[in-house]
């Protein structure tokens, strides 16, 4: 192209970015006419704070993930911030208990203690993934609360260790059994929630942005925890007062995460309250509305105790083993599915192929 030309018809090139048409910014305008400038919407202060940013959320955010990434987030953060603080308070006191700074101790002592630790904690979650492995899933909410109330109970054996020398070992390793569930619930339903919140396939995207979110809030934590640490030695009020205060906050920050989650997926109470709202009202509930229906403490999901989650199928349970009835249940179970079979072919035969009628019947 001719100089002219390029002086009349300059070729102007505008660079924008974001994750869809409503969120689009801006960067950067370039003309040729006929030499090249560049001109720069966003300053030298925006384009490296986008960069941290970029190290934190996943690429196009916000548009990559689901509306209740950003709130549970901010309150996990919280929780894990929290969490770190009150590692550095049980930790000093339950090295204190095996006897660190003393010469007493022993160094064969103090790690036989650790190592009957760290093997209660491993044969603690395997045993759980037994029992639980194919619950975490579908009860996601739920474990992931218990997860960090059992981290909760793990700390607290580890700061009362001191004060029970005599039974330490046990103490300890009760601790260490508490966190191996943690261990295991914490990253089963993490999974699954990494799952919920990628809308763009960016399941590991997102798990590597929260691997570096985690990261920053145990390096803050561990300070502050290390600072805290430092002023409440030799206070053993001050350094209970401190973790009991912390664990409660600890708690509510848990409780505010997953109450913020909006799962699209059903389980069995998410499933009775739809239909029993369906049945009642005949309309169909969206997912936010019934995970404010939702209950997410353990105890209310085992029994059962709301009235928006009425079970509507206590006969029958999915995946059940045949071999696992007992000899009356068996009895019945074969004589239903025989008669059922019966007038099946029987209809058949007597409507000369025509298409039998479905009936429903108890076992």
């Amino acid at each position: 192209m001719e100089a002219s030309k390029m002086t009349k018809h300059p070729l102007i090139i505008e660079e924008w970015n974001g994750s869809s048409s409503t969120k689009l910014f801006k960067t950067a305008t370039i003309t040729f006419s006929p030499s090249l400038q560049i001109q720069r919407s966003v300053n030298g202060f925006n384009h490296v704070w986008r960069r941290f940013l970029d190290a934190f959320v996943p690429e196009g955010f916000p548009g990559s993930v689901t509306p209740d990434y950003v709130p549970f987030q901010v309150w996990d953060s919280l929780q894990g911030l929290s969490t770190y603080i009150r590692t550095m308070l049980s930790t000093q006191a339950l090295l204190s208990a095996i006897g660190v700074g003393e010469k007493s101790a022993t160094i064969i002592g103090a790690t036989f203690q650790w190592f009957l630790r760290d093997l209660t904690g491993m044969l603690g979650g395997i045993l759980f993934t037994l029992y639980q492995g194919s619950n975490l899933d579908s009860n996601a909410k739920m474990w992931r609360l218990v997860a960090d109330l059992m981290n909760d109970l793990g700390m607290l054996m580890d700061l009362l260790s001191p004060l029970f020398p005599s039974a330490f070992i046990f103490i300890v390793c009760l601790g260490s059994l508490s966190r191996s569930f943690t261990s295991v619930a914490s990253g089963a339903t993490r999974a699954a929630l990494t799952q919920h919140f990628a809308l763009q396939n960016n399941a590991a995207d997102i798990a590597a942005k929260e691997g570096s979110q985690e990261t920053m809030a145990t390096m803050i934590g561990m300070a502050l925890g290390m600072l805290l640490a430092r002023i409440t030695t030799g206070n053993p009020v001050a350094i209970w007062f401190s973790f009991l205060s912390l664990t409660m906050f600890h708690m509510y920050a848990n409780y505010k995460a997953v109450r913020c989650l909006t799962l699209d997926s059903l389980n069995f109470e998410r499933s009775s309250i739809l239909l029993q709202h369906f049945i009642e009202s005949g309309q169909v509930l969206s997912p936010k509305q019934v995970s404010t229906m939702e209950h997410v403490l353990p105890l209310w999901t085992t029994l059962r105790l709301s009235k928006s989650a009425k079970p509507l199928h206590t006969n029958v349970k999915l995946g059940l083993r045949v071999s696992t009835l007992d000899h009356s249940e068996m009895a019945n179970f074969l004589t239903s599915a025989g008669s059922f079979y019966n007038e099946v072919f029987t209809g058949g035969e007597k409507g000369n192929g025509q298409c039998c009628r479905a009936q429903r019947f108890d076992s």
